[in-house]
């Protein structure tokens, strides 16, 4: 059984070497990016309002009926996107170069940023990822969520869409990069 255990920053930097465990079996960076983006995610939980859910495994009780401890298998966080922040202002001036700053302000000016959303392989394709979309996401005072994801046909991409997460730029590289992203976003609350 698969249940969500919420978590603040204390709470997520605790867990931090399972959440890189979990990314990098999800993602698999090359390994010299590892520690950078320990570093990223250790930052992120000092943005404000921090929020992360972990999709925690509770098998059935070991020997003599004793409770196993749960099996972190997931795990998504986000923030309220705001100036300062490198991913806010990058995606901001982009899009207010591409559709305008009514348009970058209406998606940025007060969004819930899905920095992270990630399931280990081998429990990828059970709706995990979707009910910690749905989790993170609910009540959140913000008017929108936003988000990046490798802009091809994955299978997170497609999540998106079925959320009702549009493109709001395609074909986006991030300074110093060079892959391709689709810059997502869907009105708050979500259905």
């Amino acid at each position: 059984m698969i249940e969500f255990r919420g978590a603040g920053p204390a709470g997520f930097t605790e867990r931090l070497d399972t959440v890189i465990d979990i990314y990098t079996a999800a993602m698999d960076p090359p390994r010299e990016q590892i520690a950078g983006r320990k570093t990223i995610m250790r930052n992120h939980s000092t943005y404000p309002y921090f929020q992360c859910y972990f999709a925690e495994l509770r098998d059935s009780p070991g020997e003599g009926g004793a409770p196993r401890p749960p099996i972190v298998v997931g795990f998504a966080y986000g923030f309220r996107g705001a100036p300062g922040q490198w991913w806010h202002d990058v995606v901001y001036r982009a899009l207010e170069e591409r559709a305008g700053e009514e348009a970058a302000h209406a998606w940025l000016g007060f969004a819930f940023e899905l920095a992270e959303i990630h399931v280990h392989p081998d429990h990828q394709g059970r709706g995990i990822g979707r009910a910690m979309i749905r989790t993170l996401c609910a009540g959140r005072p913000e008017r929108s969520a936003v988000l990046s994801t490798h802009d091809r046909p994955t299978a997170a991409r497609h999540l998106y869409a079925a959320m009702g997460f549009t493109d709001l730029l395609a074909r986006f590289v991030f300074p110093g990069g060079y892959e391709e992203y689709a810059i997502m976003g869907r009105p708050l609350p979500l259905d």
